[in-house]
């Protein structure tokens, strides 16, 4: 569905009031830490959310002054470094005052407010307001930004943030199932047309065949890679040891290991948890075979079927911060069987991120997909509990490094 300006408008208030609230969870003190040594400090990302709705939409598409064009250049783009030498080259000498970072969020939220209220954002003659990409780019680019947000407030010491109260459930794990597919087709990928908004790495449409599998219903749980660790395995990022005890960092606490919950590993891990269960990763075609296939041969939009995301179909548009059991969503299951397809973590591939026939780089952020087609990051699928509603679509593609430890994902087994 095509978003008006005033819908526009509405999602990037609602998109500013939910990243503040993110910032309200770090403790003033820490507002120039870094837990995170592979990522800028929480300074860098209050300066360049809105800096960049701003440059991306005012600047660039419209044409619009400059603000502070020192602060533009300082705010305009994250890092991916491969390594802490990487990272630590990357890093400016010194940080503007809060004060200064604050006011010029500030300068940069009430011109894109005028631009999405006053501008023509539809611009078929400006190549980057085609379709209003510019638009749509500013409001999932903050989007996918609260979620690598969270990661980041997740490693900070539990002194130094305020948390909320939270909830936690465990219980019995269901009963171990694996899923027989068919061999059959796999669309990856979408239209241009036939989409409101997709990043580059989305187009164009394509299909698979993808040979007979099988695949795991639910994720791996905690409780499951605890034999692989007693094995010698890699324990995973999010655990911690105390005394003879295996416990869990959440984003507020540190819980007993719940071992009905997804384990989040990283890609690594995972692919060698698999090996160790003589089993493989799926690749994305298959992810998309079994999470959008049909036994009658015809494809869904999502796992459950065409109606939209809501959360009685998973854990996913901020309903909650951290897991829950897997397969406490019966109604999100694809027609398969298959659980958690989307939510709770997102689901580890195989398949290097690599462009799909067709690819050409977005006029509006022409580094957004291009910079990582290295060979080193590999395709995530699905949604995490801390990702937005907007970006639970079928030909979404998500990629982090295979060694990256702070981010939301977990796997199931394919044979």
């Amino acid at each position: 569905m095509a978003m008006t300006m005033s819908m526009l408008d509405a999602a990037y208030q609602a998109n500013r009031r939910r990243t503040q609230m993110i910032f309200d969870f770090v403790a003033p003190e820490a507002y120039y830490d870094r837990p995170i040594p592979l990522r800028h400090p929480f300074v860098f990302y209050e300066g360049h959310i809105p800096g960049f709705s701003f440059l991306t939409l005012v600047r660039r598409a419209l044409g619009g002054a400059a603000i502070d064009e020192e602060l533009e250049r300082l705010f305009q783009r994250g890092i991916d470094p491969a390594n802490l030498s990487e990272a630590n080259a990357a890093t400016p000498g010194s940080w503007p005052a809060r004060q200064a970072v604050r006011a010029f969020a500030n300068a940069c939220d009430a011109r894109v407010r005028d631009a999405l209220a006053n501008a023509r954002l539809d611009d078929p003659s400006n190549p980057r307001l085609v379709r209003g990409e510019s638009a749509h780019n500013i409001i999932e680019h903050e989007q996918m930004h609260q979620e690598t947000l969270l990661y980041i407030v997740h490693q900070l010491p539990r002194e130094r943030k305020r948390a909320l109260p939270s909830e936690h459930h465990d219980r019995e794990r269901p009963a171990y199932r694996r899923v027989s597919i068919p061999a059959g087709e796999a669309t990856l990928g979408a239209q241009r047309e036939t989409i409101a908004f997709g990043w580059d790495n989305e187009f164009d449409e394509n299909t698979a065949y993808v040979p007979a599998f099988e695949i795991e219903a639910d994720n791996v749980t905690n409780g499951e890679y605890v034999a692989f660790v007693d094995a010698g395995g890699d324990p995973p990022p999010f655990w911690r040891r105390a005394g003879d005890a295996w416990h869990l960092a959440t984003l507020f606490d540190t819980i007993p290991l719940p071992h009905s919950w997804p384990v989040y590993a990283t890609q690594r891990q995972a692919a060698a948890y698999a090996a160790w269960k003589t089993l493989r990763l799926p690749t994305e075609a298959e992810y998309h075979r079994a999470a959008y296939g049909t036994p009658e041969g015809e494809e869904r939009a999502y796992p459950w079927g065409d109606a939209l995301p809501d959360h009685t179909r998973g854990n996913f548009g901020f309903a909650r911060f951290d897991p829950v059991p897997v397969g406490s969503y019966p109604g999100g299951a694809s027609a398969w069987g298959v659980n958690d397809l989307v939510g709770n973590g997102w689901e580890w591939t195989s398949t290097p991120f690599a462009p799909f026939e067709g690819f050409r780089p977005m006029i509006s952020y022409p580094q957004y997909s291009a910079d990582f087609f290295d060979g080193e990051h590999f395709v995530m699928k699905g949604a995490s509990p801390v990702t937005h509603a907007r970006l639970v679509r079928r030909s979404f593609r998500n990629w982090f490094r295979s060694d990256y430890p702070y981010m939301y994902a977990t796997f199931r087994c394919a044979a």
